[in-house]
């Protein structure tokens, strides 16, 4: 079946580069930063209305979200990178098939991990790194947000979607409608109602509940370039393995998170004390805000790339990665300078406690000082995964956190203390960056012998 080219979709594979990847960045971009506000907003109304306890107890659920987020993005990125191939070969009817069994495999997902958080809460917690003060904080937290992480997951994996099929505009409004109802209610329920944490688990479900429906509200329109219609909801395997394969990295990505989560708060806690687990919060929470900022360029890329693949586009295809490139090294390299020179005004948007600002401040001199390379990184694995190639995605998204960060938690602090905990980023930045320009350098070789025949008969898993 042809495929319904709107506007946009003609643009992926004719409009000037530049341009296309601002068109399609910006709002990604801006729907990432604003996602991105409800932990900004959640720890800063925590921060400033519960405490230091608080925030330590926030910072233990970080690696239970990453595995709920883990699973969502495991078919969200994958569909969106299959959508956006099938589109650029014209494949319409493939791209909806692709649709329809992505909602089926979110929801199976989703009711799997909650029942089993549900039921082994506060045993996960204690294995994360909760202490006897801080359980209590998490456990009030994942126990009211459970009922919103489905949410989460349908409201991003279908937002990804809608911007791979020619929506960015509306991909950030999406996101605009949680994060401003987020804004609205998280100081309502906190404050006014004096819900404490649970309140900020609260209005983000409710805000979720929000975005979820004006996404799925846009795939029920039939006006849309994609659609909910009979016979795409039947799980058919090579659909399914093409969704799974590609979206395997970014999965991984937010897996080997709560692996490195894990390992960091009980390092913390060994060679710190909950002082020093809210603030590796704190140096998670800014870090997350520049890496969202580079996933949202990489979110604008990914279409354009995906397309022009599919297309036989390869010229475009590399003029649009390294452009992307040189955006989120600038905006790593802003983000490292600004938590080099001024930690403790950044320390200071979250707590008033002077010793939790020194901690934080302590963290950010060290743990930024290799930031600058993790834009490249970043960009690099959406290149392999929005060109199909999972194997390389998979391994490029691992060496970061599991090859180098990992081994490096284990070793660095036994030799310099807590300073070792905060040393072993830039020092995994650095090893990462290397292995990332030799597999590029490898990936654009291999593709300059590639002709333009043979890409039609590699889209396909």
């Amino acid at each position: 079946m042809k495929t319904k080219v709107n506007g946009n979709l003609k643009e992926l594979e004719t409009g000037k580069l530049g341009r296309l990847l601002w068109d399609y960045s910006l709002p990604a971009v801006v729907g990432m930063v604003v996602m991105s506000l409800y932990n900004v907003i959640d720890r800063i109304f925590i921060g400033q209305g519960v405490g230091t306890e608080a925030i330590a107890g926030l910072a233990i659920t970080f690696p239970v979200m990453n595995v709920g987020a883990a699973l969502g993005v495991l078919i969200g990125a994958g569909a969106s990178a299959r959508v956006s191939i099938m589109l650029g070969a014209k494949d319409h009817r493939g791209a909806e098939m692709v649709l329809g069994n992505s909602l089926v495999l979110i929801i199976i997902n989703a009711i799997i991990y909650m029942s089993l958080f549900a039921i082994f809460l506060d045993d996960i917690l204690l294995a994360f790194g909760a202490s006897a003060a801080t359980l209590p904080y998490a456990h009030d937290f994942i126990l009211y947000i459970l009922p919103g992480m489905l949410m989460m997951n349908i409201a991003f994996s279908f937002n990804n979607i809608m911007r791979a099929s020619g929506y960015p505009v509306r991909a950030m409004i999406t996101m605009f409608i949680g994060a401003g109802a987020n804004v609205v209610l998280a100081p309502i329920f906190i404050f006014l109602l004096d819900w404490g944490i649970k309140g900020a688990a609260i209005a983000t479900d409710i805000s979720m509940t929000f975005s979820t429906c004006f996404v799925i509200g846009h795939f029920f329109n039939e006006k849309s370039t994609l659609h909910f219609t009979r016979g795409i909801y039947k799980l058919r395997w090579p659909i399914v393995i093409g969704i799974v394969s590609i979206g395997a990295a970014p999965s991984l990505i937010n897996l080997a998170g709560s692996v490195i989560n894990v390992i960091i708060n009980r390092s913390l806690y060994h060679y710190g004390s909950d002082t020093a687990v809210a603030a590796a919060g704190i140096f998670t929470t800014y870090t997350s805000l520049l890496t969202m900022v580079v996933v949202g360029i990489c979110q604008g890329m990914q279409p354009i790339i995906g397309y022009n693949y599919g297309a036989g586009r390869l010229d475009r295809l590399k003029s649009a990665y390294w452009l992307a490139v040189v955006w989120a090294t600038a905006i790593c390299t802003f983000g490292c300078a600004f938590g080099l020179l001024f930690p403790r005004l950044i320390a200071r948007a979250f707590t008033v406690d002077v010793d939790l600002i020194e901690a934080i401040a302590k963290s950010l001199s060290l743990s930024l000082l290799a930031f600058w390379v993790v834009g490249f990184q970043i960009i690099s694995t959406t290149f392999f995964q929005s060109i199909g190639k999972a194997g390389k995605s998979i391994f490029l998204s691992l060496t970061r956190q599991v090859l180098f960060l990992i081994p490096l938690l284990l070793i660095l602090p036994r030799q310099l203390g807590l300073d070792g905990v905060w040393l072993s980023f830039p020092s995994s930045d650095i090893l990462a960056t290397v292995v990332t320009s030799l597999m590029i350098w490898w990936q654009f070789k291999q593709l300059n012998h590639v002709s333009e025949e043979r890409m039609k008969d590699v889209i396909m898993p």
